[in-house]
């Protein structure tokens, strides 16, 4: 325990080394791929034209004029990192060279095969092997480069992560949901569908710390990997995606300037076919499973099977307080009780208080400086990589914990090894990907006027899969601004980005839904992809569930199940062929046209 406890100090004091370089002098401007500060001088915005996205020199002009900050420099609350141009922090280096990323990809493939090849090792050591990449990559940048402002972006996106993470979880953890209905199909499919529409309002990890124990007790006895996969493509990320508290990347958005509301009514009908072909894969492939005529047949015969006590099926830990059929572990569970009558279903939650905690969590996540201005910023207070928001949930975790009822948490078979996988797995994970995200960032302004959205949503998508979703989102959205002439960093024009309005084309908020979809919903393409999604992995792992390795997830599941409901996506919404979105209202029937005659000019949208 003691030699954990000083890797997590080593790794807290990595990420905190950005704070001894906060004193260093002004440098002349800006850094090239880093933000600027929000009181520059504004771009002013293009007047309303009439030609197709990024025919216009806007874009270019902005980019050769410097003045459109690439989003790499920002933080996780969203606000610009006010030492962009400060010696020391990244203001005189160029971009960081490819092979900077070696880390990050050795991370990953470690991720993706050490549960497979070599488990013993990977089991005991991975805390050491994703701190010592973190370290290589972070004493590169702080002694080799004296470039600390990539590490200050790492510590920042970690700690509101991990704060937030670690929050839900014990919050969650607290609340023990008793059930004994069965896992069917169709019940099965009604909660996946409620967890979906309840992560828009606790966030996508708070709906899936809350959910995830009782879906295993659900389908205990009858549970396969797929159950767990399906959870987190639907709760985990996509139905996240109709709030800013869904989904981290649509509260950078809601910091930077688009409407609270933007969200619900611009993607709402992407999303509501999208749950529901994702829940109708689920469906099927439930239906087919054989487990279940097994608790079916029981049940018609008056027997009340709970989760997890069909003969021969793994046994996930039940919720103390559920009364057990005497006869229930009968070698034919079919037998006929003709005088027992109908056995009521019981639905009891103990330790409501945490519901209170989780209140406090959700409401703690608008306390930033750039919400309510009299929230105190640490960040320029103090130079500290974390703000008044990660104070309270750390706090929020001591005391939930400790006023939990023990059996709440005995029956969710509570245990910080989840949590504990998770923190120290990504804190290598978000030191190694900066230099990815930083040559991303500065491909995707430089290369701006020449793409179009669909290479904005594949690109978004696929990056959002492989990387933390929430600074691919800004990175992107960053360069689609780029190409109308505006700033990612002035919320006024984040806003005129967002909404249709004087002087704004139609064409900014196509943009802006092609890049808020991909960021959400590709998120669950792999473990990485989003926060939740590695922990359920890691909660299901603890409670005795198999779940698919890294490798396994991709190949079995999301590319074969997720890529062509996405395309499904693109090819309806926006592609052109099927609802065409032109630039404004007066070239809608040349576009439409021009689309359906050539299909290669598919690319220029």
């Amino acid at each position: 325990m003691s030699r954990l406890a000083s890797l997590l100090a080593f790794a807290l004091v990595l990420l905190a080394l950005p704070a001894s370089g906060q004193d260093a002098d002004p440098a002349d401007g800006p850094a090239v791929g880093y933000a600027v500060e929000t009181n520059a001088v504004p771009i002013q915005q293009p007047e309303a034209t009439e030609t197709m996205p990024g025919d216009g020199p806007e874009g270019e002009t902005a980019l050769k004029s410097g003045e459109v900050a690439l989003d790499e420099g920002q933080g996780v609350h969203g606000e610009p990192t006010e030492h962009a141009g400060d010696e020391g922090h990244g203001a005189e280096h160029p971009p960081p060279p490819v092979w900077l990323t070696i880390p990050f990809v050795v991370l990953l493939l470690m991720i993706a095969t050490g549960p497979l090849f070599y488990p013993h090792f990977w089991h005991h050591y991975y805390p050491h092997v994703a701190i010592a990449l973190g370290a290589a990559f972070a004493l590169y940048y702080w002694l080799g480069l004296h470039d600390t402002l990539p590490i200050m972006h790492a510590a920042e996106e970690y700690f509101a992560f991990i704060a937030l993470l670690g929050a839900l979880f014990v919050c969650s953890g607290t609340i023990l949901i008793k059930t004994d209905y069965p896992g069917t199909p169709k019940n099965n499919s009604v909660l996946l569908l409620g967890g979906a529409v309840l992560s828009n309002f606790i966030g996508t990890t708070g709906a899936s710390m809350l959910l995830i124990r009782p879906f295993m007790r659900l389908n205990a006895g009858r549970l396969k990997a797929y159950h767990i996969v399906f959870f987190i493509f639907i709760v985990s990320n996509v139905g996240g995606a109709l709030t800013p508290i869904g989904d981290p990347p649509l509260f950078l958005g809601f910091l930077r300037g688009v409407p609270f509301f933007w969200t619900v009514t611009h993607i709402w009908y992407i999303w509501l076919p999208t749950i529901l072909a994702i829940t109708a894969v689920f469906y099927v492939i439930d239906k087919r499973n054989k487990a279940e005529s097994l608790r079916e047949d029981a049940e018609e015969h008056g027997v009340d099977l709970e989760p997890g006590e069909v003969p021969g099926g793994p046994v996930v830990p039940e919720a103390p307080g559920v009364e057990d059929v005497s006869d229930h572990h009968a070698a034919d569970p079919a037998v006929a009780h003709p005088n027992r009558a109908p056995v009521k279903r019981e639905f009891e939650i103990e330790g409501k208080a945490g519901f209170l905690w989780l209140g406090v969590v959700i409401a703690s996540v608008f306390l930033d400086p750039n919400v309510f201005s009299w929230v105190p910023d640490l960040h320029e207070i103090a130079h500290v990589p974390f703000g008044i928001r990660e104070i309270i949930m750390f706090g929020v975790c001591v005391a939930a914990y400790k006023t939990a009822k023990p059996a709440a948490l005995r029956g969710n078979d509570f245990n910080f090894e989840p949590i504990k996988e998770v923190g120290f797995l990504f804190i290598g994970i978000f030191l190694t990907m900066q230099p990815a995200l930083t040559l991303i960032g500065q491909w995707a302004q430089v290369n701006a006027d020449s793409i179009g959205v669909t290479t904005f949503y594949f690109g978004t998508g696929m990056l959002s899969g492989v990387l933390d979703n929430a600074p691919t989102y800004v990175s992107f959205l960053s360069a689609a601004m780029g190409k109308f002439g505006m700033d990612v960093n002035v919320p006024s024009m984040v806003s005129d980005f967002a909404v249709v309005g004087a002087g704004t084309p139609l064409a900014t908020t196509f943009y802006l839904q092609a890049i808020s979809v991909a960021a959400v919903f590709f998120g669950a393409l792999t473990y990485i992809g989003n926060g939740p999604n590695f922990m359920v992995k890691a909660i299901a792992e603890s409670s005795g569930v198999q779940t698919p390795s890294f490798v396994a997830y991709m190949v079995k599941y999301s590319l074969p199940i997720l890529i062509p409901i996405y395309i499904v996506v693109w090819f309806v919404f926006f592609s052109g062929y099927v609802l065409p979105h032109p630039p404004d209202a007066e070239t809608a029937a040349a576009a439409a046209e021009a689309l359906v005659r050539t299909p290669g000019l598919l690319l220029r949208f």
